[in-house]
């Protein structure tokens, strides 16, 4: 019984069972399908989108009817642009962007569907309903727990992503305890706060992607680690593995 040829670093060629490595690459057909790493879009849409909502929970400006006019462009950048990003992150088999994309699009689709509810009186609104306050406290339970963990699984590679689930994460956080308990509007200002930060730092990060994207290199700096915990300040390599999946990068 014959055995696959191992795979080695940069070419070099070892046999196996008396195969050569060089028979299966002069052997073997190659088609590729790269795609541009969805986080760009998905953090971009993200960033507009609870930019504009946690600055009106802050109270930085507007009132209680604002998110009615807010909806349909958070509803579409920042909730179907966002979870289709998470879908082509799924391409990219990044396993921290396909959930963190897919649930917060997916959130911010059903708060679009939401307002549309509200505006149409079907459903009453969180300020002036306790029910629907304690309905949206428990969405953030939800989210807030999921995306704590996203931000432990982002700090493996990337800094910059990691900060901005570990805001994500806080003011979701807050924001549950504020709607589920009777302490609402104070803590609902604070997690407003936070998540204008954490939109500010995905902002930061998806130029960061765009700008390597187009230049090839690291413009602005995210905390991307190589091998062994050094920072990569190399191009990106036009084949990411000599053997096996030419061309193919796991993540982005």
């Amino acid at each position: 019984m014959t055995h696959a040829p191992t795979e080695t670093a940069r070419g070099t060629t070892v046999p196996v069972d008396g195969q050569d490595t060089e028979f299966w690459r002069s052997h073997t057909q190659i088609s590729l399908q790269p795609v541009a790493a969805p986080s760009i879009l998905g953090l971009y849409g993200f960033a507009a989108a609870t930019f504009m909502v946690a600055a009106n929970l802050a109270g930085l400006y507007g009132n209680n009817a604002t998110p009615l006019i807010l909806f349909p462009f958070a509803m579409v950048f920042g909730g179907l642009a966002q979870f289709l990003a998470g879908m082509w992150a799924y391409r990219a088999r990044d396993g921290v962007a396909t959930a963190m994309h897919g649930m917060w699009g997916s959130f911010w689709i059903a708060w679009g569907t939401y307002q549309i509810l509200v505006a149409a009186a079907v459903l009453p609104s969180p300020a002036v309903s306790r029910i629907a306050q304690l309905g949206f406290g428990y969405w953030f339970i939800v989210l807030a727990a999921i995306t704590w963990v996203g931000a432990v699984a982002a700090l493996a590679r990337n800094v910059a992503l990691s900060l901005v689930l570990v805001t994500l994460a806080a003011g979701s956080t807050i924001l549950a305890i504020a709607w589920v308990t009777p302490y609402g509007l104070g803590l609902q200002h604070v997690a407003g706060w936070i998540l204008v930060a954490s939109a500010v730092i995905a902002f930061y990060t998806a130029s960061a992607l765009m700008l390597e994207s187009a230049y090839r290199l690291p413009i602005l700096p995210v905390g991307l680690l190589g091998h062994r915990g050094r920072p990569r300040r190399t191009p990106l390599a036009p084949i990411q593995y000599e053997l096996g999946e030419p061309g193919v990068k796991a993540g982005q």
